[in-house]
Protein backbone atom coordinates (compact mmCIF):
# COMPACT_ATOMS: atom_id res chain seq x y z
CA UNK A 1 0.00 0.00 0.00
CA UNK A 2 1.37 3.41 -0.89
CA UNK A 3 0.63 6.97 -0.03
CA UNK A 4 -0.80 7.48 -3.51
CA UNK A 5 -3.46 4.87 -2.69
CA UNK A 6 -4.64 6.91 0.29
CA UNK A 7 -4.48 10.21 -1.57
CA UNK A 8 -6.65 8.77 -4.32
CA UNK A 9 -8.93 6.98 -1.88
CA UNK A 10 -9.54 9.94 0.43
CA UNK A 11 -10.23 12.35 -2.43
CA UNK A 12 -13.38 10.48 -3.49
CA UNK A 13 -16.68 10.19 -1.64
CA UNK A 14 -17.18 6.74 -0.19
CA UNK A 15 -20.69 5.47 -0.88
CA UNK A 16 -20.82 1.68 -0.47
CA UNK A 17 -23.63 0.15 -2.48
CA UNK A 18 -25.93 -2.66 -1.41
CA UNK A 19 -24.05 -4.92 -3.82
CA UNK A 20 -20.74 -4.12 -2.08
CA UNK A 21 -22.22 -4.97 1.30
CA UNK A 22 -23.31 -8.38 -0.02
CA UNK A 23 -19.93 -9.38 -1.44
CA UNK A 24 -17.26 -8.91 1.22
CA UNK A 25 -15.15 -11.89 0.17
CA UNK A 26 -15.22 -10.97 -3.50
CA UNK A 27 -14.31 -7.36 -2.69
CA UNK A 28 -11.18 -8.44 -0.85
CA UNK A 29 -10.12 -10.91 -3.53
CA UNK A 30 -10.46 -8.32 -6.29
CA UNK A 31 -9.10 -5.28 -4.45
CA UNK A 32 -6.60 -4.63 -1.68
CA UNK A 33 -7.46 -5.55 1.89
CA UNK A 34 -6.30 -2.04 2.85
CA UNK A 35 -9.00 -0.37 0.78
CA UNK A 36 -11.59 -2.90 1.93
CA UNK A 37 -10.85 -2.17 5.59
CA UNK A 38 -10.99 1.62 5.18
CA UNK A 39 -14.28 1.47 3.26
CA UNK A 40 -15.95 -0.75 5.85
CA UNK A 41 -14.55 1.26 8.77
CA UNK A 42 -15.80 4.61 7.43
CA UNK A 43 -19.13 3.14 6.31
CA UNK A 44 -19.72 1.98 9.91
CA UNK A 45 -19.08 5.49 11.25
CA UNK A 46 -15.39 5.28 12.14
CA UNK A 47 -13.30 8.46 11.99
CA UNK A 48 -10.21 7.78 9.88
CA UNK A 49 -6.99 9.81 9.91
CA UNK A 50 -4.16 8.68 7.64
CA UNK A 51 -0.63 9.45 8.89
CA UNK A 52 2.40 9.24 6.61
CA UNK A 53 4.91 9.66 9.47
CA UNK A 54 5.21 10.12 13.23
CA UNK A 55 4.96 13.91 13.00
CA UNK A 56 1.60 13.54 11.29
CA UNK A 57 0.50 11.17 14.08
CA UNK A 58 1.28 13.91 16.60
CA UNK A 59 -0.48 16.63 14.57
CA UNK A 60 -3.60 14.52 14.05
CA UNK A 61 -3.74 13.47 17.69
CA UNK A 62 -3.45 17.11 18.81
CA UNK A 63 -6.25 18.06 16.41
CA UNK A 64 -8.57 15.31 17.73
CA UNK A 65 -7.95 16.36 21.33
CA UNK A 66 -8.44 20.06 20.58
CA UNK A 67 -11.62 19.56 18.53
CA UNK A 68 -13.21 17.55 21.33
CA UNK A 69 -11.79 19.77 24.10
CA UNK A 70 -10.09 16.83 25.78
CA UNK A 71 -7.15 18.03 27.88
CA UNK A 72 -6.57 14.61 29.42
CA UNK A 73 -6.70 11.02 28.15
CA UNK A 74 -6.79 7.54 29.63
CA UNK A 75 -3.91 5.30 28.60
CA UNK A 76 -2.09 2.30 30.03
CA UNK A 77 0.74 2.31 27.48
CA UNK A 78 4.08 3.82 28.51
CA UNK A 79 5.02 4.41 24.87
CA UNK A 80 1.86 6.46 24.42
CA UNK A 81 2.74 8.43 27.54
CA UNK A 82 5.84 9.65 25.67
CA UNK A 83 3.69 10.66 22.71
CA UNK A 84 1.28 12.57 24.97
CA UNK A 85 4.18 14.33 26.67
CA UNK A 86 5.48 15.46 23.28
CA UNK A 87 2.14 17.16 22.50
CA UNK A 88 1.68 18.53 26.04
CA UNK A 89 -1.33 16.42 26.93
CA UNK A 90 -2.00 14.95 30.37
CA UNK A 91 -2.58 11.25 30.98
CA UNK A 92 -4.34 9.19 33.61
CA UNK A 93 -4.69 5.44 34.12
CA UNK A 94 -7.97 5.91 35.98
CA UNK A 95 -11.11 5.06 33.99
CA UNK A 96 -13.13 8.29 33.71
CA UNK A 97 -16.14 7.99 31.36
CA UNK A 98 -15.88 11.56 30.04
CA UNK A 99 -12.28 11.09 28.86
CA UNK A 100 -11.14 9.25 25.71
CA UNK A 101 -9.27 5.94 25.89
CA UNK A 102 -6.03 6.10 23.89
CA UNK A 103 -4.58 2.75 22.91
CA UNK A 104 -2.94 0.49 20.36
CA UNK A 105 -4.76 -2.52 18.92
CA UNK A 106 -3.95 -6.05 17.77
CA UNK A 107 -5.20 -5.79 14.19
CA UNK A 108 -7.63 -4.19 11.75
CA UNK A 109 -10.01 -6.63 10.05
CA UNK A 110 -10.79 -5.97 6.38
CA UNK A 111 -13.91 -8.13 5.97
CA UNK A 112 -16.02 -6.11 8.40
CA UNK A 113 -13.99 -2.99 9.27
CA UNK A 114 -13.63 -4.07 12.90
CA UNK A 115 -10.70 -3.49 15.25
CA UNK A 116 -9.40 -6.33 17.40
CA UNK A 117 -7.99 -5.83 20.91
CA UNK A 118 -6.58 -8.13 23.56
CA UNK A 119 -5.70 -7.94 27.23
CA UNK A 120 -2.37 -6.43 26.15
CA UNK A 121 -4.21 -3.18 25.41
CA UNK A 122 -7.26 -3.50 27.68
CA UNK A 123 -5.49 -5.04 30.70
CA UNK A 124 -8.21 -6.51 32.93
CA UNK A 125 -11.02 -4.36 31.51
CA UNK A 126 -13.83 -5.38 29.18
CA UNK A 127 -14.70 -3.09 26.28
CA UNK A 128 -18.13 -2.35 27.76
CA UNK A 129 -16.44 -1.02 30.93
CA UNK A 130 -14.29 1.49 29.03
CA UNK A 131 -15.30 5.02 27.89
CA UNK A 132 -17.44 5.48 24.80
CA UNK A 133 -14.68 7.50 23.06
CA UNK A 134 -11.62 5.66 21.74
CA UNK A 135 -8.52 6.91 19.96
CA UNK A 136 -6.61 4.03 18.38
CA UNK A 137 -3.10 4.16 16.93
CA UNK A 138 -2.38 1.44 14.37
CA UNK A 139 -0.07 0.66 11.46
CA UNK A 140 -0.97 -0.36 7.92
CA UNK A 141 0.92 -3.64 8.47
CA UNK A 142 -1.73 -4.59 11.06
CA UNK A 143 -4.50 -4.90 8.48
CA UNK A 144 -5.56 -8.53 8.06
CA UNK A 145 -8.09 -10.19 5.79
CA UNK A 146 -10.45 -11.62 8.41
CA UNK A 147 -10.92 -12.46 12.09
CA UNK A 148 -9.29 -15.86 11.68
CA UNK A 149 -6.09 -14.22 10.40
CA UNK A 150 -6.28 -11.75 13.28
CA UNK A 151 -6.52 -14.44 15.96
CA UNK A 152 -3.80 -16.47 14.26
CA UNK A 153 -1.51 -13.42 14.30
CA UNK A 154 -2.20 -12.72 17.97
CA UNK A 155 -1.34 -16.32 18.85
CA UNK A 156 1.86 -16.33 16.80
CA UNK A 157 3.05 -13.10 18.47
CA UNK A 158 2.38 -14.40 21.96
CA UNK A 159 3.48 -18.02 22.16
CA UNK A 160 4.58 -17.67 25.78
CA UNK A 161 2.21 -15.00 27.09
CA UNK A 162 -1.08 -15.51 25.29
CA UNK A 163 -3.62 -12.73 26.02
CA UNK A 164 -6.50 -13.73 28.28
CA UNK A 165 -9.08 -11.59 26.46
CA UNK A 166 -9.60 -11.02 22.73
CA UNK A 167 -12.47 -8.75 21.69
CA UNK A 168 -13.47 -6.44 18.85
CA UNK A 169 -15.19 -3.14 18.23
CA UNK A 170 -17.42 -3.67 15.21
CA UNK A 171 -19.52 -0.52 15.11
CA UNK A 172 -18.63 3.14 15.57
CA UNK A 173 -22.04 4.79 16.05
CA UNK A 174 -23.06 4.65 19.70
CA UNK A 175 -26.79 5.35 19.33
CA UNK A 176 -27.29 3.23 16.22
CA UNK A 177 -30.19 0.81 16.58
CA UNK A 178 -29.27 -2.86 16.20
CA UNK A 179 -30.53 -4.29 12.92
CA UNK A 180 -29.05 -7.76 13.31
CA UNK A 181 -30.72 -9.73 16.09
CA UNK A 182 -27.81 -12.21 16.26
CA UNK A 183 -25.29 -9.41 16.98
CA UNK A 184 -27.43 -7.55 19.53
CA UNK A 185 -25.26 -6.35 22.41
CA UNK A 186 -22.09 -7.81 20.90
CA UNK A 187 -20.74 -4.94 18.83
CA UNK A 188 -19.15 -3.02 21.73
CA UNK A 189 -19.97 0.22 19.88
CA UNK A 190 -17.59 3.14 20.44
CA UNK A 191 -17.04 6.53 18.89
CA UNK A 192 -13.60 5.79 17.47
CA UNK A 193 -10.81 7.81 15.90
CA UNK A 194 -8.26 5.69 14.05
CA UNK A 195 -4.83 7.19 13.42
CA UNK A 196 -3.35 4.84 10.82
CA UNK A 197 0.41 5.15 10.30
CA UNK A 198 1.87 4.07 6.96
CA UNK A 199 4.64 1.50 7.58
CA UNK A 200 4.63 -0.56 4.38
Amino acid sequence: MTMSFFNKFLNKIIKPTEKEDQSRAQEIQEGSIDEAFVKKFIHKGGKFLYCSDQEEVERNLMQVLQENQWNNVISHEEELHKLLTSINSARTKKIIPSLPFLTYCECLVATDGSIMFSSRQLRDKKLKDLPSNFIVLARTSQIVKDGRDGISGIRSRSEKNAPTIISSIKDYIIDKSETDFMSYGLTNSKTLYLLLLEDL
